[in-house]
């Protein structure tokens, strides 16, 4: 997958503690890996943005060991679900994590290898990576990508973009989660230096480091570009930066426009993308030089895609600004879903076409624009949370309540039953912050006398808050 020996003594990357590592270094381990998995089998890796996990998830890839990609910030209980469900024969995970049930068979860069004592499902031959379809609340419900689905994204993006080994790209997004993932591939695949940090944007060291290692791109989910807003990223001095990306959800129209024009203004460029963890990471993609004239657009599809937009019938619509779903067709668009280990042996069940549960229009230049969502998930500070998902863990965690999940991105609203005191208010918004690992000011929770279904128990979102 990665043709990592190409690249020697190049540096791969250098950490928040100023220690540099090669690609030769990563070929080490990926050998070493190689000497203890002699076989193709399922390993769960939770990652951070460290380089143990990313010679972890090189090496795996590499010697077609398929990883699970997971947080390291994951509520244990929902980590033991996915484990029952799944059988990993390994675990590689941050010396920080308690596992102490299993067999330590390798440890380097701050993380170990355990051996389970597991038997591996039956993995279908092109599947080479699985990532669960909400990173936040860790959902069994899992994304089976091939071989073929990275490598096409990986190429596709590092032409619309000109990625180059010269980049200096810096991590502001979990390894785990789709955009952030397709970054580090992009950079791998052409031999550039990635600046590893688990910093965030919010602390000075972040920007001292982004200064002093010379970062020339970032990217970000709106949540991202809202707090840049606030902390007056317009006036500082970033002479190395030249490429500001964003994806994860839609930016609003204002905001797109601002970043837009400032880099318009300082000769950077500002580019917009839409994507899924359905089709790899990225599906489209807004030229930073009609970024301004476009705003508020999502783009045109990547190098080697198409779109379509279909009506309510699946009938495709020719019209320019009328409104259907948005279908994408290409190499990228993944296997399908796995919801259980038996899942792993299925192989293309897309045939490289994607309904993506987006409404769309398109200008009359061929440029695309989100105007709505038919699924039931939204968009919380980048991370795409089911709201089902989030209805399952209150109602496992607490069996004497009702409940129902609705809202906008960066706000969802929770109504509850059975509750009798702000006291339990507060701790059911911990608790669904916990379980998600998400921040307490995304969730809005409400008491409700009942939550309204129809006859068949349904739940009728339209009518939650009347």
């Amino acid at each position: 997958m990665f043709n990592i020996e190409k690249f020697g003594d190049r540096v791969v990357a250098i950490n928040d503690d100023n220690k540099s590592f090669t690609y030769s270094d990563l070929k080490k381990i990926e050998l070493e890996i190689k000497e203890i998995i002699s076989k193709r089998t399922l390993v769960f890796s939770l990652c951070s943005n460290t380089i143990g996990s990313l010679a972890g998830y090189v090496s795996f890839l590499n010697n077609r060991i398929v990883p699970l990609l997971l947080t390291q910030e994951l509520d244990r209980e929902l980590f033991d679900e996915l484990l029952e469900k799944y059988h990993p024969e390994y675990i590689w995970a941050p010396n920080n994590w308690d596992l102490k049930d299993y067999e330590i068979v390798y440890n380097n860069y701050d993380y170990k290898l355990y051996k389970t004592g597991m038997q591996s499902y039956p993995l279908y031959e092109e599947l080479a990576l699985l990532l669960t379809t909400s990173g936040s609340t860790g959902s069994p419900k899992l994304v089976r990508q091939s071989y073929k689905n990275i490598q096409s994204n990986t190429e596709s993006i590092i032409q619309y973009l000109g990625i180059t080994e010269k980049e200096r790209p810096i991590t502001t997004l979990p390894m785990n989660y789709t955009y952030g993932l397709s970054i580090i591939n992009t950079h791998l695949y052409v031999g550039a230096t990635i600046l590893l940090s688990e910093r965030k944007i919010l602390e000075k060291a972040f920007w001292d480091f982004f200064k002093e290692k010379g970062a020339t791109s970032f990217g970000g989910v709106p949540y991202t570009y809202e707090i840049l807003n606030k902390l007056r990223f317009f006036r500082m001095e970033l002479p190395t930066l030249k490429t500001m990306t964003q994806a994860g959800g839609k930016l609003s129209p204002e905001l797109h426009k601002k970043f837009a024009e400032f880099a318009h203004d300082t000769k950077r460029e500002f580019v917009v993308m839409y994507g899924q963890t359905e089709a790899t990471a990225r599906m489209a993609y807004l030229p930073s030089e009609r970024s301004i004239e476009k705003y508020g657009s999502m783009g045109i599809a990547i190098p080697g895609g198409k779109f379509e937009l279909v009506d309510i019938d699946k009938k495709v619509i020719e019209e320019t600004e009328k409104v259907g779903e948005l279908v994408y067709k290409g190499d990228n668009v993944t296997l399908g879903y796995a919801e259980s280990g038996t899942d792993l042996i299925k192989g293309d069940e897309r045939n490289g076409c994607l309904f993506t549960g987006d409404m769309a229009r398109q200008d009359k230049d061929g440029f695309y624009y989100i105007v709505g969502r038919k699924k039931r998930f939204l968009k919380i500070f980048g991370n795409r949370v089911n709201l089902d998902e989030v209805e399952r863990l209150i109602k496992s965690g607490y069996s004497n309540i009702d409940c129902a999940c609705s809202g906008v991105d960066d706000q969802m609203k929770i109504y509850v039953t059975n509750i009798n005191s702000t006291e339990e208010l507060l701790e059911i918004k911990e608790f669904v912050s916990n379980k998600t690992n998400l921040n307490k000011s995304a969730f809005d929770v409400e008491i409700v006398d009942i939550i309204p279904k129809n006859e068949a128990g349904k739940t009728l979102y339209s009518k939650l808050g009347k």
